[in-house]
């Protein structure tokens, strides 16, 4: 009895085995058919899902078994299963979900469990499924303006594969989308980091935003540092510096900054236009001050008309300097034309008028 009774544990754990064993071959058969119905773009979601959803039942089956959880195909195609899954479904993004974080499973357990390398094509297939997957979930996100979940989804793909310069774009977009200047800010930098083509651009975006969005001069001026650093011809961010020191009461420190630039570069018009700048700025603030007089305070009047005139005098020989450099130099020319019509300087405001008629229409 006892050898009878061992005989049919032994038969019985074989058959078990066999069984578990089976429910991978059949989800191999499903696979197979997946893909046959996966060639054909215009057939129904439905039908697709269902196949999967089949071969992702045999898997459950084969894993849920001590002998067979160890075959590295169960979780290979376990991960096929679920990535195309959550790649095809963009409707059910729960599920859609729910379906990535099975293939992100079966894929690190195939990995682990495939010593020989035999499964290696089928984890590669998965893995872009997952990336793609991924990736499209940040972009239905967006298109449905959740662009938390959106920010969220980029932020995960440049986990997946840290170089993809796309994904680091599109996160700070999200970001930017939901006031995340923060983030906003570090993703863009990743891209600049990854030597985009864009980076002038990002860096001009991250600049504006540190002093419009998040009022912040030091970071700015950090930014401005590190941006012409890599991009020294950049002369819109010199000017921003500029004001931004002017703005703070401290022209001396703009004037010092661009004499030393207009030294290293005395051919170079734009930093005379800049140095013009400085004090046509100043006298700007004066003008306005000024407007806010009562008009029967003549004294106080003057005074300030008197100090707007004196920056005006001294920005002029920036102007003219850079004009003697680049006589088509539009930022000097337009200048120029607003300090003539202030001072109702006729002769001078229609010589510069003429020359500004003159330059070729952008």
């Amino acid at each position: 009895m006892k050898k009878i009774f061992l005989g049919i544990m032994l038969a019985g754990a074989a058959s078990t085995a066999f069984a578990q064993k089976s429910e991978v071959a059949d989800a191999k058969k499903v696979w197979n058919v997946t893909q046959f119905l996966l060639q054909n773009q215009t057939g129904p979601l439905e039908k697709k899902l269902e196949s999967i959803n089949t071969g992702l039942a045999h898997t459950e089956k084969a894993i849920a078994d001590e002998k067979s959880k160890v075959m590295p195909e169960a979780w290979s195609y376990r991960a096929l299963f679920a990535s195309t899954a959550a790649l095809l479904d963009t409707v059910n993004m729960a599920n859609a979900n729910a379906n990535l974080k099975i293939a992100q499973d079966a894929i690190a357990e195939a990995k682990k469990l495939d010593t020989k390398g035999a499964e290696k094509d089928n984890i590669a297939l998965a893995e872009t499924n997952v990336t793609n997957a991924v990736r499209n979930g940040g972009v239905l996100a967006y298109n449905r303006k959740d662009y938390k979940t959106a920010y969220e989804k980029f932020v995960a793909a440049t986990v997946i594969n840290p170089q993809d310069t796309s994904m680091y774009l599109n996160a700070g977009i999200a970001a930017r989308n939901i006031e995340d200047y923060p983030g906003m800010i570090t993703q863009f930098k990743k891209v600049i980091s990854l030597n985009s083509p864009q980076s002038k651009d990002l860096y001009s975006e991250i600049i504006s935003t540190a002093l419009a969005k998040q009022k912040d001069t030091t970071a700015a001026l950090a930014i401005i540092k590190e941006a012409t650093a890599k991009f020294p011809d950049n002369t819109d961010w010199i000017k921003t510096e500029t004001q931004i020191y002017i703005d703070r009461g401290d022209a001396a420190k703009s004037e010092q900054m661009l004499v030393a630039l207009a030294a290293k570069e005395p051919t170079n018009p734009n930093y005379q236009v800049l140095l013009g700048n400085i004090y046509f700025s100043q006298a700007l603030a004066l003008q306005k001050d000024r407007n806010k007089i009562d008009s029967k305070k003549v004294k106080e009047f003057n005074e300030v008309t008197t100090k707007m005139n004196a920056m005006l005098d001294k920005a002029l020989p920036f102007y003219q300097k850079a004009l003697e450099l680049d006589s088509k130099n539009q930022g000097a020319l337009e200048t120029l034309k607003t300090i003539y019509a202030f001072r109702n300087d006729t002769k001078n405001y229609e010589d510069i008028k003429k020359r500004l008629d003159a330059l070729p229409k952008q």
